[in-house]
């Protein structure tokens, strides 16, 4: 027979429970009292258990044809990721692409994901330029047209950005302007 976790925990909180009736039986607590609080105790440890020891976020990504077709709105998506049992989103800006500065707008989103107790972690960045591209005015382009999404980033309370280095050429020398980009 195949041990796993779920079996080891039942398992044990079986034995838990026997040991709980013998016990609190033996201390003058009625059979009844016994079981009902042994069963809280394993109830309480199991629990405690499978807890997970992390959380999970959802990117939007994930739901980008749903947005895209109108069946999902951008300011509802903290709600949905709660109501999958999630607490943590990440944005994509392409989703809010004229909102980098619209304080309005992300107090909104942000509102949402408090009100859901969901947390905005990042904010993914496409279409701003790469900050690899070899051609150093493209660059610097690509590099300031970030410094809005940083902002509203901030503004939201996310921990950080998700930014595209890519670039066109060689691959060292893209490697060494996203370096410089990156910096």
């Amino acid at each position: 027979m195949k041990k796993t976790r779920r079996k080891f925990i039942q398992n044990s909180s079986q034995f838990a429970l026997g040991l709980g009736i013998l016990g609190l039986g033996s201390c003058g607590q009625s059979p009844a009292d016994a079981v009902k609080d042994a069963g809280k105790k394993v109830a309480d440890t199991v629990e405690s258990a499978v807890a997970p020891w992390f959380s999970i976020s959802l990117a939007q990504w994930s739901f980008h044809r749903t947005i895209r077709a109108g069946k999902l709105d951008n300011l509802d998506f903290a709600a949905k990721a709660k109501s999958m049992g999630i607490d943590g989103v990440e944005y994509v800006n392409q989703f809010f692409k004229d909102k980098a500065k619209d304080n309005t707008y992300l107090s909104e989103l942000k509102t949402r994901c408090s009100d859901n107790g969901v947390t905005p972690l990042i904010i993914m960045i496409d279409g701003e330029g790469g900050l690899g591209d070899t051609d150093a005015a493209k660059r610097k382009e690509a590099v300031e047209n970030h410094y809005k999404w940083v902002d509203a980033a901030k503004f939201m309370g996310c921990h950080s950005i998700r930014v595209n280095a890519h670039g066109v050429g060689e691959s060292e020398d893209v490697k060494k302007s996203a370096i410089v980009g990156l910096g």
